[in-house]
């Protein structure tokens, strides 16, 4: 019998094998993420961005290692120098000894050469560059572990419990240690404080002396709505990424923690993105970054206050109040028995002074410049605001704050910008500026105050933050 009368009989074996083999790869890929959850080291989180629901958890307040999405904070922390003006995306960084010896992944960066902040943040979001990485901790803290610590600080001020950073990049280092709640909550934050350049997350590719550097992250441009942010991998650590999704109006943030390989651990976050994304809002933002939903987890009551450069959690031995009120600006929300309200409802048509007003009765308000003809009753209201003690001055309630700055000029000056762009809400809104003071530096709160309620701070960052800036909502 020829090899053609079996033809029919070949070809529905070769058929039946080409299912089976079809039906094993389908298998396989869908047992990947179960593979991924098995794993000793995996830990997993998804979270509802708007409402700050937690959707999915698995060992998500386990500590893990962080590898490379220390990289976050590191960027976190740069980004807090650019808002505060002292420093700039052309700002130049010199490079050390040290800074070049970095391992690999790195820029390959020379011995005394100097180093641009935009291409040194480029280098951290696509190469994932170790050397960038100690050259940014140096010019800004000095050295790592001066850098380590203000990024452990930062950590706390969001509310980043369980996490101590070591070192501004990642390498291995038994001390540095995070969560998966932790890193989404850094992920939330990044982008709520800094939406302008959270933006750098989502460069697929950058060249830098010529050479062509590749996002590590193989979901950006694969996966709909995906738009960063970082991966991170050492050996003990396995496989990270913490992911930005926003599809259908609907925004969530995923972090994947531990995978085998770069595969598994891509496999199990799309099946994450497939699976929880259907079950986030598609409303407007409902919440502030606080998390429910994970037992395990004391996460604060309040939302702490937007950490700051420089600043600690710590409050200065004697601190100062400091209030820059706007005459136009009195809010019909203050309480009656705040003083400072009474007196500028009084005396409406005085002019607001250039320099906020010290409310402290062992400190008299900056002079400023003589004017040409200055309002007869500004100075009894600057010298009855002076005379005022902190504790007469009422504060207390729902502020939001959009910066932290190293002068008290450039804080209101950010406060005067931010209310003509949000007028609407922030018309009837006090500015308000608060101290806050480090070993070798004192920083000013800028924030927006006489907020009744936490629905009315939060609208009024949602409006600010439209116009491209940030915001945080803090009870006081």
């Amino acid at each position: 019998m020829g090899l053609r009368n079996f033809g029919p009989i070949w070809r529905l074996k070769k058929t039946f094998g080409q299912v089976l083999g079809i039906i094993a790869v389908t298998v396989a890929l869908a047992t990947l993420p179960s593979i991924a959850e098995a794993n000793s080291k995996y830990a997993g989180i998804v979270v509802d961005a708007k409402t700050g629901k937690v959707l999915y958890s698995n060992s998500a307040n386990e500590p893990r290692f962080p590898a490379s999405t220390t990289k976050i904070m590191t960027l976190y922390v740069l980004f807090e120098e650019l808002e505060a003006g002292r420093l700039s995306l052309n700002s130049k960084m010199k490079v050390s000894r040290y800074a070049a010896g970095r391992p690999p992944t790195k820029l390959g960066l020379k011995v005394g050469s100097s180093l641009l902040v935009k291409d040194a943040i480029y280098g951290l979001v696509t190469k994932s560059a170790n050397d960038a990485s100690t050259v940014i901790a140096e010019h800004i803290s000095g050295s790592e572990q001066a850098f380590a610590r203000r990024m452990t600080r930062t950590a706390r001020a969001i509310g980043m419990r369980n996490t101590t950073f070591k070192n501004p990049h990642g390498l291995p280092n038994s001390k540095q240690v995070t969560t998966a709640a932790d890193l989404a909550l850094l992920g939330r934050a990044v982008q709520e404080r800094f939406p302008k350049y959270y933006e750098f997350f989502n460069t697929r590719s950058y060249t830098f002396h010529g050479r062509r550097m590749g996002n590590h992250n193989n979901l950006l441009g694969r996966v709909q709505g995906v738009d960063g942010i970082k991966t991170g991998y050492i050996n003990a650590s396995g496989f990270n990424i913490v992911t930005n999704v926003k599809r259908d109006k609907r925004h969530i943030v995923a972090v994947v923690l531990g995978g085998r390989t770069a595969r598994t651990r891509d496999a199990q976050m799309v099946k994450l993105i497939n699976q929880y994304l259907p079950k986030a809002s598609r409303g407007s933002r409902t919440a502030p970054m606080l998390y429910a939903g994970v037992k395990d987890y004391k996460f604060p009551k309040v939302a702490p206050a937007i950490p700051v450069a420089k600043a600690t959690t710590q409050q200065a031995d004697e601190p100062t109040l400091m209030a820059y009120a706007n005459a136009n600006g009195a809010t019909p929300n203050s309480k009656p028995n705040d003083p400072i309200a009474r007196m500028l409802e009084q005396q409406a048509a005085v002019p607001a002074p250039r320099k906020e007003l010290v409310a402290n009765s062992l400190a008299a308000p900056e002079a400023s410049a003589p004017a040409a003809s200055p309002a007869p009753s500004a100075a009894p209201v600057e010298r009855q605001i002076a005379s005022l003690k902190p504790e007469d001055i009422n504060t207390s309630g729902w502020h939001i704050q959009i910066s932290a700055t190293d002068s008290q000029d450039k804080a209101i000056k950010l406060l005067k910008n931010a209310r003509a762009a949000a007028a609407s809400t922030l018309r009837n809104k006090r500015i308000y500026t608060e101290p806050v003071k480090s070993k070798k530096q004192t920083l000013y709160r800028a924030r927006f105050i006489g907020f009744e309620t936490k629905t009315a701070a939060w609208d009024a960052c949602a409006e600010l933050k439209k116009a491209k800036y940030s915001c945080y909502a803090v009870y006081q």
